[in-house]
């Protein structure tokens, strides 16, 4: 297979000043996750994680086919394919996913997520952020409520203020990244990603990835006509101009434009420093074990990424959720074609690059440290449809968390005997963010010291 694009964007409104909204938990979580650590002393902490890497597989996998098999399932819901044991006892998975099965004492899966939309832009919205506030359907009608900010963009945040901070971290890059482009559904961009209600201040960052190039951070090249003195000489006119008093909002639209420009000055004259972290430098063994493929380089990169100190790094799967709108690897929303597409494409590369993730990880002494996150913004029909394809469903899908604290080898809730409903511990996206803050120690009192309200509650479980 040949690798391909992680897909760049443009960051012309990639600062600005806003205010506030969020995920989060409360301190009743966070005490129980202490209080579980006490009774265990060999278990991992919560707060233990210094970066996150989200795999977000854009689209919607499904849950039969991955991580909740069900092979006493009558045939039109179960599948053409096996299911196959895992290294950990009575924890089976899909036979597409035989390297992660191996592997299946380094991470937990969610097997009853669930929340209220079948809509792959509002439940993407959900699923980022962890409410429908502000959420964009396909026919662009908009959710009530003010759109809150994704849980990469509330770490990016407190970031910021100097949490999580490294000395080997590559100035240049904010936070909060994302290796792919803006989320679409069919034309229509989907909402979520971003900063939210903290402002556009804290959007992600994206980068693009080009096999055989690297790392490429796209409209930063200097104009032909506009050498390095003279945009220095531009810069200190700008600083110049900066007034000394006025109105408040006025004045806090500026601050945020200077911001931008700051951002844009320091990647334009470290050009270089991001071109070190281009994957092609890697052993050539370790760079094929992760595969050719865009997600695969993907995954190395955010490897890279967070060994040189980011917080938070997202790698999209693909922009638009299905493969034929898609010029990397294809989205997850699979109706029709499905078994062929899972068995000669989406599962064995999904298996490959995780597992080569969890092992490159490990092997460095950062699992402990990162939590791996790999989830969709909903699951599939465990009833197949008549194009041989699964459609969306959202009562019912599964999520995979590795490193960070979490104990390996767990699965935490169950589905019905058809993976439609759950049946035992039923967890939402926005008890999926808690517990990726409560991971990185992240607190009520930082979340409301940033004027944000709590939600969800972190699945303590996971630690224990």
């Amino acid at each position: 297979m040949h690798g391909r694009t992680c897909q760049s964007a443009s960051r012309r409104a990639f600062l600005q000043a806003g205010s506030l909204g969020a995920l989060g938990l409360s301190m009743a979580d966070l005490f129980a996750l202490r209080q579980a650590r006490a009774v265990n002393v060999n278990a991992p902490e919560a707060g233990s994680a210094r970066a996150v890497i989200m795999l977000w597989l854009w689209g919607g996998p499904s849950q039969l086919e991955t991580f909740d098999p069900k092979p006493d399932a009558p045939l039109e819901y179960r599948g053409p394919f096996d299911t196959i044991a895992s290294r950990v006892p009575g924890f089976h998975m899909g036979e597409l996913l035989p390297g992660l099965a191996q592997r299946a004492d380094k991470f937990a899966v969610l097997r009853a997520m669930n929340h209220p939309s079948n809509d792959h832009g509002v439940a993407g919205t959900i699923a980022l952020t962890g409410s429908i506030a502000g959420a964009i359907d396909l026919g662009g009608k908009t959710a009530g409520g003010a759109l809150q900010p994704s849980t990469g963009a509330i770490v990016g945040r407190l970031a910021r203020d100097g949490r999580w901070a490294s000395s080997s971290a590559p100035r240049p890059l904010p936070p909060y990244l994302i290796l792919g482009n803006i989320l679409h559904q069919g034309h229509k961009r989907v909402v979520g990603e971003g900063g939210g209600l903290l402002g556009s201040a804290y959007d992600p960052f994206r980068l693009d990835y080009e096999p055989g190039v690297g790392l490429k951070v796209p409209n930063l090249d200097l104009p032909q006509d506009l050498p390095a003195p003279r945009l220095a000489a531009r810069w200190g006119l700008l600083e110049q101009l900066q007034p000394g008093g006025g109105d408040s909002s006025k004045l806090k639209a500026l601050a945020a434009m200077d911001n931008h420009y700051s951002l844009a000055r320091s990647l334009i004259t470290s050009r270089a420093g991001l071109e070190a972290l281009d994957a092609e430098g890697e052993p050539l063994a370790l760079r094929e074990s992760y595969g050719s493929y865009r997600f695969g380089r993907c995954c190395l990169i955010a490897r890279r990424l967070v060994e040189a100190g980011l917080p938070f790094v997202q790698v999209n799967w693909s922009t638009h959720v299905e493969g034929p709108e898609d010029a990397g690897d294809g989205g997850w929303d699979m109706h029709d074609n499905y078994f062929s597409i899972m068995q000669d494409r989406h599962g064995w590369m999904f298996d490959r690059s995780v597992s080569a993730l969890l092992d490159d990880l490990d092997s460095r002494g950062l699992l402990a440290s990162t939590l791996v996150v790999a989830v969709g913004e909903f699951g599939r029909t465990p009833k197949i449809n008549d194009k041989a394809g699964r459609d969306h469903w959202n009562p019912c899908y599964s999520a995979m968390l590795a490193g960070g604290g979490v104990q390996g080898g767990r699965v935490i809730g169950s589905s019905d005997r058809r993976a439609e409903h759950p049946v035992d511990r039923p967890t939402t996206p926005a008890d999926l963010g808690a517990t990726i803050l409560a991971a990185m120690g992240v607190t009520a009192a930082d979340i409301t010291s940033l004027g944000l309200t709590p939600a969800g509650q972190a699945i303590e479980e996971l630690f224990r």
